[in-house]
């Protein structure tokens, strides 16, 4: 017994409930590493070659990715200035907006699309651990590194962040290397400005850029939730956007560069993007070095997916239970049953990783740009940062079960993309028109901010100040 009370000891208790004053710590600064770490990664990688695989020219897609990261990190770093006052993970403040039964609608979207991702990252990341095991089945790394994402994820925030610092650093000195091995072995300068501008593949950066940071949004304020009440918002906001925007930025620079390298333009990257910067490395003991190196960078991100998954499958479950809570021992059994079936989704993805994923994140974007508008505006220019926290968890309280207004508006905010869509099954005549650039993102974002606002402003029930559970305010909230 006295060994097993360390180690429960050590598993976060915290889930969809309001973490008190007195449980708070940290300062923003841990949001510039936690997300800088996490997108020093093979998937943003992936991300950025996707622009030029597709017809960018380097230049003008490292461009245009710079600009989607900046807009849509701008959007994230909102989402995560929400923690330290609401001192809740995001998806539940949701239903300030949706209604307790209401939420539950753009949360299940959310947990399909965040399985996605966990799923995708399980893939490379379980091909890195093959490599440095030597073995050719692909469901052992898989299963390896599901088990490592378990742990580590249900240990909880605390250690999320710890693991947040390691691939910061980490992700610094190899993806430097990479960089210069890549600078060694060709001619970058001659790969940059090779071909004309186009403003289809330019648009199509931008989206991609835009898509990786906006689909943070429904799990961002997961981990600045901890921060002290107090802290300040500017800084949070900051840390928060400058850490995703260079870390994204850089390695997805690595990734336009790579793809535009005769070799990986050719087959090399295409084949085996894991492979591939096993080779850029140098092979042998380098290659193993950079496979450990994407191992931790999928690690941290992993769990993100799996920690906010787990808070999103939560939040949907208790809309119906009521609880505002959950033990450690149904954390554990709530982050396994989310890791498991990532995995057994790894298990099955298609070869056509590429393709496949490029379409994925375009998709992200119609569920997740309506969902980022409605909340934004409801709390800063609605609400104006005014919540009835216990209210959140009781269907017959101020929120109510269903918030019409919200619901209508994020309908429309998903429908009116589809003309503005190019997926592989579907290309939107708006978009034909363009050349086949997806600008629905945009257009969602700018259509439901103006069908919820002058909408939601003439029926808000916001209250006249933050309401804080009675034990919150016993333990030090005034």
């Amino acid at each position: 017994m006295t060994q097993v009370k360390p180690i429960l000891s050590r598993v976060e208790r915290r889930s969809i409930d309001v973490v008190p004053d007195a449980e708070r710590h940290g300062s923003p600064r841990s949001q510039f590493t936690l997300w800088f770490g996490a997108n020093m990664q093979i998937t943003a990688i992936v991300d950025g070659a996707l622009a030029v695989v597709f017809g960018a020219d380097a230049l003008w897609a490292i461009v245009g990715l710079l600009i989607g990261n900046i807009a849509g990190g701008c959007v994230m770093a909102l989402h995560s200035a929400q923690g330290p006052r609401l001192g809740l993970p995001q998806m539940i403040s949701s239903r300030a907006q949706f209604g307790v039964y209401g939420a539950v609608v753009p949360l299940v979207l959310v947990i399909m699309l965040y399985l996605g991702f966990a799923a995708t990252g399980t893939v490379l990341a379980g091909q890195a651990i093959n490599e440095v095991l030597h073995v050719g089945v692909p469901a052992i790394g898989i299963i390896v590194f599901g088990v490592l994402t378990a742990v580590v994820a249900t240990l909880g925030y605390r250690f999320i962040h710890i693991m947040g610092r390691i691939s910061t650093v980490v992700g610094i000195v190899g993806f430097t290397y990479l960089a210069i091995r890549l600078v060694m072995q060709y001619d970058v300068g001659s790969l940059l400005g090779a071909m004309p501008f186009d403003a289809a593949t330019f648009l199509l950066a931008v989206s991609l850029g835009a898509g990786w940071q906006l689909t943070y949004g429904p799990y961002v304020a997961d981990y600045s939730r901890y921060l002290p009440r107090l802290t300040s918002e500017r800084a949070t906001f900051h840390a928060t956007l400058w850490g995703s925007v260079l870390g994204s930025q850089w390695s997805m620079t690595l990734g336009a560069l790579i793809a535009a390298v005769p070799v990986a333009a050719g087959s090399g990257f295409l084949d085996g993007q894991v492979a591939f910067l096993g080779e850029l490395g140098g092979g042998g003991a380098f290659a193993i070095a950079i496979y450990l190196v994407i191992v931790v960078g999928k690690l941290t991100v992993n769990c993100l997916n799996a920690y906010g998954g787990f808070m999103c499958v939560l939040t949907t479950v208790t809309s119906v239970t009521r609880a505002a809570r959950v033990s450690r021992a149904g954390r554990a059994v709530f982050i396994a049953g989310f890791i498991l079936v990532s995995v057994l989704i790894a298990l099955l993805a298609s070869a056509n990783f590429l393709d496949n994923f490029r379409h994925f994140i375009l998709a992200l974007l119609m569920v997740f740009i309506p969902w980022s508008a409605i909340n934004l505006i409801d709390y800063y220019l609605i609400s104006r940062e005014r919540v009835d926290v216990p209210a959140l968890y009781d269907p017959d309280g101020r929120y109510g079960r269903w918030n019409i207004v919200a619901l209508v508006s994020y309908a429309i905010g998903v429908v009116v993309q589809v003309p503005f869509m190019a997926q592989s099954l579907y290309t939107g005549p708006i978009t034909e028109a363009l050349g086949g650039a997806d600008v629905s993102w945009l257009v969602g974002l700018v259509v439901t901010a103006g069908v919820y606002y002058p909408w939601a402003r003439r029926r808000t029930n916001a209250p006249a100040e933050m309401i804080y559970p009675a034990e919150t305010v016993a333990a030090g909230v005034r």
